[in-house]
Order: structure tokens, then C-alpha cells, then sequence
């Protein structure tokens, strides 16, 4: 994985393989990028979305592939481009736990503020943008958002009715509590204390 693209303070270029272990070295990449653009606001959504982008290239084109991250940022808004060697289109369509496709892409749009494929001439760029002057209440809430779609695909529940999709996303969440809970048990945590850190930085963020 290699630096930066010095002709312009707000673009960097990062050519990397498409293995694992870049995935882990891209996030750490993106963070201190964005920290020095003045954009840590966006750290957390722009390294979920490069990993699950990079994780679309190696299980989809191939692992060890060759694959390139574009950020752009201007203002308030920073632009993520995954270039790589394939000409097929990734789809956003209604998925099932067994659905191998499609995860990823529901998770790239709850998060983003748009997002879209381009063809190049040697491949693909699957590429959004992710806005800093939203609220961090309204982050939040997308991010909750697009993680219980993606819970509730997992627990292969059946698609949400209009009329109900509030209290069916309610009750989902309440299950995704629960299974939090057991996890940290798992983990030899405090589910109790777990609890009450969640609420004390709810309060914070509400305050």
C-alpha cells in the first residue's frame, strides 16, 4: 500500500492488494487521512465503508487483486472511490441470510449520502460520499438504521411492512440488545455496566 497524491492537498491515491491484512492497514490509513484534512468527524463511517468496499473486492473479484482507494474531500464532504480490474456491476437487491451478495451495498447505503458504480476503462469504481455537517444524532441514526437491515437479514426476517416498519425495527433492535448482552456475558464483560455506558453516552450525545 503506498501514499499519497501530492498535487492536491485533498486527494489521496492509495494503490493496495486485496488481502485482509491491507483491509486492516487501509482503516488506519483513511483515519489519520481524514484527521489531518480536518474530517475525524467522518473516521468511523469512512472506515466502515472502505472495509466493507475492500472486502466486496477480495470476495467477489479475487483475493490478492490489485485495487486502488481514491478520497476526495471538499468542504464538508468527503468522496470514496474503490477502483478494481472487474467489469461487473455490484446490485442493491432485497437479500436473505443465505444471500452471498448484496450485504455490503445495504450497509454502503444507509451509511452514505449517495453512492453509485462507474465503469473505467480497466474495471469498475464503486464510489460515496459521506457528509461531516449532518448532526451526530443523525449519524448515528442512519448507522443504527442500516445495522439492523443487516441484523434482521442475518436472522433471515422476512421483509418490513410500511405500516409497521418502526415497531418491527424497534423489535429487532431489541433483539440486537439481547444478543449484545449474551455476547459480552460470553466475553466474561458486565452486561449491566455495557448498559450503562450505552446510556451514559446517549445522554452525552443528546445533551
Amino acid at each position: 500500500m503506498s501514499g499519497h497524491d501530492s498535487s492536491s492537498q485533498l486527494r489521496s491515491v492509495l494503490p493496495f492488494e486485496a488481502e485482509p491484512a491491507a483491509v486492516r492497514g487501509l482503516r488506519r490509513v483513511v483515519r489519520k487521512q481524514l484527521v489531518e484534512w480536518s474530517l475525524s468527524a467522518l473516521a468511523e463511517e469512512a472506515e466502515l465503508v472502505v472495509s466493507e468496499l475492500a472486502a466486496n473486492v477480495i470476495k467477489h473479484v479475487g483475493r490478492g487483486v490489485a485495487a486502488t482507494l481514491v478520497m476526495e474531500a471538499a468542504g464538508d464532504r468527503l468522496r470514496i472511490e474503490l477502483h478494481d480490474k472487474s467489469y461487473q456491476v455490484p446490485v442493491l437487491s432485497s437479500v436473505t441470510c443465505d444471500d452471498e451478495r448484496g450485504r455490503g451495498l445495504h450497509l454502503l447505503a444507509g451509511m452514505a449520502t449517495d453512492w453509485g458504480t462507474l465503469l473505467t476503462a480497466t474495471g469498475k469504481s464503486v464510489w460515496c460520499e459521506l457528509t461531516a455537517g449532518l448532526e451526530t444524532c443523525s449519524r448515528r441514526v442512519r448507522r443504527a438504521e442500516a445495522a439492523l437491515m443487516e441484523y434482521r437479514r442475518d436472522a433471515g426476517a422476512p421483509p418490513l411492512l410500511r405500516s409497521r416498519s418502526v415497531q418491527i425495527l424497534e423489535e429487532s433492535a431489541t433483539d440486537l440488545i439481547a444478543d449484545l448482552l449474551h455476547w459480552a456475558t460470553a466475553q466474561g464483560g458486565d452486561p449491566d455496566g455495557l448498559l450503562d455506558r450505552a446510556q451514559m453516552h446517549f445522554e452525552a450525545d443528546t445533551a
